[in-house]
């Protein structure tokens, strides 16, 4: 009996999956069985080994060929398990040496005509082999992306023939180069000064970058929200050496890696609003991660909040709090990290207009009320900053003077690195992650400082999870400036960003 390593992903999780195959003799034909809790992708590779062993010359002998997938109480899905199955029954026919080829995990879809094929997951399971002491074999195409695994063994061949060729000694495989990373910081070619007017909004999505903050735009159609958002990438920080992998690693399973380099740039993740929830959640049969892992250490993007699906939206609201999302399958839980950053706009009324007696509708302004209903109280809680985005004045669209100069995103980006260094030297992490006696402790308040806020959340009404963030951004504004303690007035802006109840944006 043949036995060689392979794996399978769930979520961010591996399992390393024995494939065991076995020859029987005493048949006139051969006799081909997969067995083991399998989907169908992995039946078919029967087929398709079968299939590329006859195009080498090699058709599989006269016997019953058994193929064990172990454990066999987990569940094995895609169709990467092709090459092993492949390697392990040229071990048994002598082909190649099982001691050798043991001491590798390996993974690749095979073509019917001996082709290795891509396949997902090629850069987890490069840095899984390497924590297990195992050197990995994967697809050609995917060697450069494989190697930013640091594995110090690893083959990948183009063709079964060159597998072969380099265990028989005939031809030795050279280890694979890296390559460049996908995407090495944020497109230069927008910039925050191409925002006009707007300084309010500008100011708060400096906040939100700074701390990690959560933020919603509200304001009329043609305003700037999109605009906004979209630029909020130039003036992030970028990412650390553990965020680029754990980024890329997602991306690698979804199978999103193109170019095989990593991640280096924070994901922006704008999804339309028809999106279902197993797209933004993540799920299918193989539970693959959705855009909120996608956005993981980066930013989520919602636009036309009131228009996405309630069931949907209520999907963020565990994610938010933890950091991570479960999927749940019948035959299979996958877990993967999802801390990402929302932010989201929206109209104040299905024609957008509110409060402009010249363009908003008749229904206006009870139509409001019933268009922010859409959005659930708790989810709106969990949204650090509310801020209203007023129409752009037209004398702001050609301004010449330097009276109110527009900030670039490199001057603003200046700020908000200071001010993340400040948080992780303080407490190891950004302000959006504090909670209980570590926020208590950051936010370091004197007694008139903690009178003044209890005061105001008192006469606001605001929640006790309200309360915290509200803390969170009166933190991270005392960041902003470089104070060690949080002050009244920080405090003041804080409560600016809060929503008081239904119907703060109906009118100006």
């Amino acid at each position: 009996m043949i036995s060689l390593n392979s794996i399978i992903f769930n979520g961010m999780d591996m399992t390393r999956i024995d494939v065991q195959v076995q020859l029987s003799s005493g048949l006139s034909k051969p006799e081909f069985k997969i067995i083991g809790l399998a989907d169908r992708a992995v039946r078919e590779s029967a087929e398709r080994v079968s299939n590329a062993l006859a195009a080498l010359n090699m058709p599989l002998p006269p016997k019953k060929l058994t193929v064990n997938l172990s454990p066999a109480d987990v569940e094995k899905s895609g169709a990467h398990f092709d090459l092993p199955i492949l390697c392990a029954i040229l071990c048994a026919i002598g082909v190649m040496p099982e001691d050798k080829l043991s001491k590798y995990l390996i993974i690749g879809e095979i073509g019917l005509d001996g082709a290795i094929v891509n396949t997902d997951g090629v850069l987890p399971a490069g840095v899984w082999a390497a924590r297990n002491s195992l050197g990995l074999i994967c697809p050609g195409a995917q060697g450069a992306e494989a190697a930013l695994s640091d594995n110090p063994d690893i083959l990948a061949p183009n063709h079964v023939l060159e597998l072969i060729a380099h265990f028989q000694g005939r031809m030795i495989m050279s280890a694979p180069e890296k390559s460049a990373p996908v995407a090495a910081g944020p497109d230069t070619k927008i910039d925050m000064a191409d925002v006009h007017g707007q300084a309010a909004a500008k100011r708060a999505l400096e906040i939100a970058a700074a701390g990690g903050h959560a933020m919603l735009m509200i304001g009329p159609p043609g305003s700037g929200k999109t605009m906004l958002a979209s630029r909020l990438a130039t003036i992030m920080p970028e990412m650390t050496s553990a965020e680029i992998l754990e980024t890329s690693t997602i991306y690698s399973i979804a199978g999103k890696l193109g170019g095989g380099g990593l991640v280096s740039a924070r994901p922006f993740r704008s999804v339309h609003h028809t999106a279902s929830a197993v797209a933004l959640a993540g799920g299918g049969g193989d539970a693959r991660p959705g855009e909120i892992s996608l956005a993981h250490n980066g930013v989520l993007f919602l636009d036309e909040l009131p228009e996405f699906n309630r069931v949907t939206l209520e999907i963020l609201r565990q994610p938010m709090e933890s950091g991570q999302i479960m999927i749940s399958r019948a035959r299979r839980n996958a877990t993967y990290p999802a801390r990402f950053q929302l932010i989201a706009a929206m109209n104040p009324c299905p024609c957008g207009h509110l409060g402009n007696a010249a363009l908003a509708c008749s229904r206006a302004p009870r139509c409001a009320e019933a268009y922010q209903n859409k959005i659930s109280g708790p989810l709106l809680d969990r949204i650090d900053l509310h801020v209203d985005v007023d129409a752009v004045n037209p004398w702001d669209m050609h301004r010449t003077d330097d009276n109110i100069p527009r900030e670039s995103s490199a001057e603003i980006r200046t700020r908000v690195v200071a001010a993340r260094a400040r948080q992780i030297a303080r407490q190891g992490k950004i302000n959006a992650y504090l909670d209980g006696p570590e926020l208590d402790k950051a936010a370091n308040m004197s007694d008139a400082t903690i009178e003044f806020l209890n005061t105001a959340a008192e006469k606001m009404g605001v929640s006790a999870r309200g309360y915290n963030r509200i803390k969170r951004i009166a933190r991270t504004i005392a960041d902003l400036r470089g104070a060690d303690a949080v002050e009244i007035s920080d405090l003041a802006e804080a409560l600016s960003y809060r929503q008081i109840g239904r119907g703060k944006f109906s009118v100006k």
